[in-house]
């Protein structure tokens, strides 16, 4: 496919560049300093570098496309949000709640487990950080300690056991586990953890599912689905037994509060 630009268009993409050119030139002009954009200034001990201000939020605003994937990967947010998942399909509920509804309770309640951490890191990384008294790594260095020290009490050791020797890794005590191979054995663990809480979920909609195929079977109506006829009764068992909050307190629980 061949584009034809008329003259006038043609005069227009010549003058881009010329407007990335002026501001410049006309601040060389005036005398003007420019921008120091990306600076690196060595730090004070051998091999340490020091970034500009340009260059850190640069840097940050990159970080934040992990999020998501931090959020998941290191809290507890895969575990409530697995539970919540199959604690739907046990109750035989296909978009009831929402997934928006789903997300922003497991969001909230995970900021509610992960809060003593929160404020641990705010107060080892980023309150110094703020305040110019450790650098940015150093505070990156910091802030990822109480990460650790959560992830590797809800670590399974076979878990541990099974990435390090996947890893080909030796490590004496906790603290010399790379935090790339904490972070799969913590994610297994919580998948894990997830699959036990909902089977235990699972089990008494089953049953309702079980009596209500039974009945309908011995009374000769094979032809009506048996999920029509139990939704209600789960639904009135999960109200019965205040289940939304059993199953919060369940989660909260499990990570030990």
């Amino acid at each position: 496919m061949i584009f034809r630009l008329s003259g006038r268009s043609v005069a227009l993409v010549s003058l881009i560049p010329l407007l990335f050119w002026l501001p410049s030139a006309m601040a060389q002009d005036a005398g003007i300093p420019g921008i120091p954009a990306f600076t690196v200034t060595p730090g004070e001990g051998q091999g340490t570098e020091e970034y500009s201000v340009s260059l850190q939020i640069l840097a940050f605003m990159t970080a934040l496309t992990f999020l998501p994937a931090m959020l998941m990967m290191m809290t507890s947010f895969t575990r409530i949000i697995v539970v919540f998942a199959i604690l739907r399909q046990a109750l035989g509920l296909q978009s009831t709640p929402s997934n928006q509804v789903l997300l922003g309770l497991t969001l909230f309640l995970t900021i509610f487990i992960m809060k003593p951490v929160f404020e641990e890191v705010n107060t080892l990384a980023l309150q110094p950080y703020m305040q110019e008294e450790i650098t940015s790594m150093e505070a990156v260095e910091q802030a990822s300690l109480p990460f650790r020290e959560f992830m590797m009490a809800q670590t399974r050791e076979s878990d541990l056991a099974l990435f390090m020797r996947i890893s080909d890794e030796q490590a004496a005590t906790p603290e010399d586990v790379s935090f790339w191979v904490l972070m799969p054995a913590f994610v297994t663990s919580e998948l894990k953890t997830a699959f036990q809480i909902g089977f235990i979920l699972f089990i008494p909609f089953l049953i309702i599912d079980m009596v209500v195929a039974s009945v309908l079977m011995a009374m000769g109506m094979m032809m009506l689905s048996p999920i029509i006829i139990s939704l209600p009764f789960k639904i009135m068992l999960f109200v019965l037994v205040d289940g939304w909050a059993l199953i919060m307190g369940t989660l909260a629980a499990s990570y030990g509060i």
